[in-house]
């Protein structure tokens, strides 16, 4: 008898742990990408709902978390780069986890107690192919006249990728060179966008001639298109690697979904979907497809930043600001 009670007592937890609504921030780009694919087998895996909420981009995203603090909505928040994660840990609404499926990441450099990694990929600039006949090598061919008013860029102040953006620039110049070389890129900048996904609209619209993006853009076009719309460049200045990570936010509701979720993000069936449906690299050894291994370009140099900035992100996108917007 007591062991049948056990039974259903634990039958009773089962049901009302994953039974729940499971609350996800996020970007355009995850729920407009592998979400589409994962969410409903997760959902079906633990008998749960996934509310899915994209607030477009991921500064955007951690901006609500932030407001609402005292009274979060979220359980997790996913798609934070590097530097939006530490921001988020500074402001303290993130919980600790370190799951079990860590041991799965390739790079334990980016294993750490808040934010699970779960992609990751070069940032590149990359233009269209019929319109841009001589592409930018380095970052100072790109302030060439040539190229005035053909470059969309992100906002680094709303989107991980704009910030991730900036980092490059800082990690190939120096912070000070890099808010001088802002002040005269600006000059040959047809507009800022808010986030990645309206960046690359535009170059599909052929409102945009270049663009800051990924370095599997190229694997992108022949795998969509058959052909090269647009092709990566990877400045000879050399690589800047942008990780995503998700993190479960502090005060969550329903912290074991939060974290089965993110159990679940390093299982071979969350990692195996990266590559063609977020367009990035996987954090496990989930075997790449032959579009990668053909066209997404080798680096042989690695750029990074001091960790220590991201402790004066505020006060370098001030100076971003002053430089760009005025």
């Amino acid at each position: 008898m007591k062991k049948v009670l056990s039974i259903m007592v634990l039958v009773v937890l089962l049901t009302s742990l994953f039974s729940a609504e499971l609350v996800i921030y996020t970007s355009d780009s995850f729920a407009g990408g592998i979400a589409r694919v994962v969410i409903p087998k997760f959902e079906k895996t633990y008998n749960c709902k996934v509310k899915l909420i994209s607030i477009g981009s991921m500064g955007d995203a951690l901006a609500r978390v932030v407001a609402e603090k005292k009274s979060p909505k979220a359980d997790l928040i996913v798609g934070l780069s590097a530097e939006q994660l530490q921001m988020a840990i500074s402001e303290g609404v993130l919980e600790k986890y370190r799951p079990v499926n860590s041991k799965n990441i390739v790079y334990k450099s980016l294993v750490n107690d808040y934010g699970t990694v779960y992609d990751y990929g070069a940032l590149a600039m990359i233009y269209n192919v019929e319109k841009i006949k001589n592409p930018p090598k380095t970052f100072k061919d790109l302030l060439s006249p040539e190229y005035k008013g053909k470059i969309v860029l992100i906002d680094p102040r709303t989107s991980s990728t704009g910030l991730t953006f900036l980092m490059w620039t800082i990690a190939a110049m120096g912070e000070d060179g890099a808010i001088q070389y802002w002040s005269k890129l600006k000059n040959n900048v047809l507009t800022f966008t808010s986030g990645w996904s309206a960046a690359f609209k535009m170059i599909e619209t052929g409102e945009a001639d270049m663009i800051v993006s990924y370095a599997t853009d190229g694997a992108y076009s022949m795998y969509e298109y058959g052909s090269i719309k647009y092709m990566p460049i990877i400045f000879e200045e050399g690589a800047y690697l942008l990780e995503e990570y998700a993190a479960i936010v502090k005060g969550a509701k329903n912290k074991a979904l939060a974290r089965a979720f993110i159990e679940y993000m390093l299982t071979n069936e969350f990692q195996k979907e990266v590559p063609l449906n977020q367009w990035m690299m996987p954090v496990t050894n989930a075997e790449l497809p032959e579009v990668f291994q053909k066209y997404v370009p080798k680096f042989k140099k690695v750029l990074k930043v001091d960790p220590n900035i991201n402790s004066r992100l505020d006060e370098i996108l001030k100076k971003w600001e002053k430089a760009v917007i005025g």
